[in-house]
């Protein structure tokens, strides 16, 4: 059973009704982000490569476009903040990626970094000709910087939030042994309580609006992981080198680049976040304090506000 509501079929389905969305208000309230009172906001589903994704599309639908991936183990939800937000002047596309959210999981169990990549050329190309900003956090990143060196003229600017060339071997471990261990759960209190533990810098209030994004109750009331987990029961994600995009590759973007480090991140060392800026012909960085490898997470206002000034640099 799903824990939260999206579109079942090709209709868009309006959200701004749900309590979703008035649970959605509320965080915005606190944490002081604003917004426009009317935002457009539907969840959509879309065929792609013969698979169906999910995806939330926010914002006047003639408005320049923004192209969000999220992270591993994360959904187009984990954008919710960011997505309200740049809807006042852009049209936002959250895609969930195959396997995460309410997208389809991949029936060959194929979800390495360059598959995932060119589902998202392809729902970029489906929407048209528009050149979007294309915004990727972690494995979403890996996946935009593979687009961007295969297909850099869809593109018209990316940004890359803590994920680089070089990573941190530990800060990999970390993340990967959180996954490994919230799987599954007798009550969903559990699993708010270890994302606590893992995540300092949310409020308890907040992991728990999104906990909903992330399990799903399976029928004999276990809480499991919306996730599809069996790349990683087999072994089938090892980082393969043409999933690597290499600081030489970075020297031939085209388009401005703006790399986010979360300031006590773990999985980015400042040092491996200026070596990617200076790799890049256009290449920008902005390191937002007081959070992790989860920026637009932990510190939204912060990551806004890098997210922002790089926009307007853009126009």
């Amino acid at each position: 059973m799903y824990l939260n509501i999206f579109a079942q079929g090709t209709e868009p389905l309006d959200m701004t009704a749900t309590e979703e969305f008035r649970s959605l208000l509320a965080s915005a309230a606190d944490l002081g982000i604003p917004h426009r009172p009317d935002v457009p906001y539907a969840s959509r589903n879309i065929v792609l490569r013969q698979q169906r994704f999910h995806f939330l599309d926010w914002g006047p639908r003639d408005a320049p476009a923004i192209v969000l991936l999220h992270g591993g183990h994360q959904s187009a939800h984990s954008w919710d903040l960011v997505s309200l937000h740049l809807a006042q002047r852009y049209r936002v596309l959250a895609l969930d990626q195959r396997g995460h959210g309410d997208s389809e999981w991949a029936r060959d169990a194929e979800y390495t970094n360059t598959t995932m990549s060119e589902d998202a050329e392809a729902f970029i190309r489906a929407l048209g000709g528009a050149r979007p900003v294309l915004v990727g956090h972690s494995m979403g990143g890996r996946n935009a910087l593979l687009l961007a060196r295969r297909s850099p003229a869809l593109l018209r600017a990316l940004v890359v939030v803590d994920v680089a060339p070089e990573v941190s071997e530990e800060g990999r471990r970390v993340i990967g042994g959180f996954v490994r261990a919230n799987q599954e759960f007798d009550d969903l209190d559990h699993f708010v309580s270890n994302v606590r533990k893992y995540d300092p810098y949310r409020p308890r209030e907040h992991i728990e609006r999104t906990v909903k994004y992330n399990m799903l109750r399976r029928a004999d009331g276990k809480f499991v992981s919306k996730c599809d987990s069996t790349p990683r029961r087999l072994g089938l994600i090892r980082g393969a080198e043409a999933d690597h995009v290499s600081l030489d590759d970075l020297r031939r973007f085209p388009m401005p680049t703006l790399v986010v480090r979360g300031g006590n991140s773990n999985v980015v060392t400042q040092e491996a976040a200026e070596h990617f800026r200076d790799a890049l012909p256009l290449g920008q960085l902005a390191v937002v304090p007081n959070c992790g490898h989860n920026v637009h997470g932990q510190n939204t206002p912060g990551f806004l506000e890098a997210l922002n000034r790089f926009l307007e640099g853009l126009e």
